[in-house]
């Protein structure tokens, strides 16, 4: 006869809600989801649970932001400018603006 496992239940961790509101989240979910001080949590509300996730409001791209040509101003105006000084003037111009 086959040797049948018993399935492992997943652990879990208890938090306290103080009078005004607060909980600590226990630091073995903190480690897990990577949650720092300062840190954002976000609670979805999933019929008759909650699910606890590390909001991530910045951009993915955040992290790129000022790479590019020193020189160029930020937006649509600083590139139609560096594109107006690095080739001179043209009647295209007029209708980009």
């Amino acid at each position: 006869m086959p040797a049948t496992t018993k399935p492992v239940p997943a652990p879990f961790f208890r938090a306290k809600v103080t009078s005004k509101g607060q909980i600590t989240v226990p630091v073995e979910i903190r480690k897990s989801l990577g949650i720092k001080p300062g840190d954002h949590l976000r609670f979805e509300q999933q019929e008759s649970d909650v699910r606890l996730l590390r909001d991530t409001e910045d951009s993915v791209f955040e992290q790129f932001r000022g790479i590019g040509i020193p020189g160029i101003g930020p937006g649509r105006e600083g590139v139609l400018a560096y594109m107006r000084e690095i080739r001179g003037y043209d009647e295209h111009d007029e209708h980009l603006a």
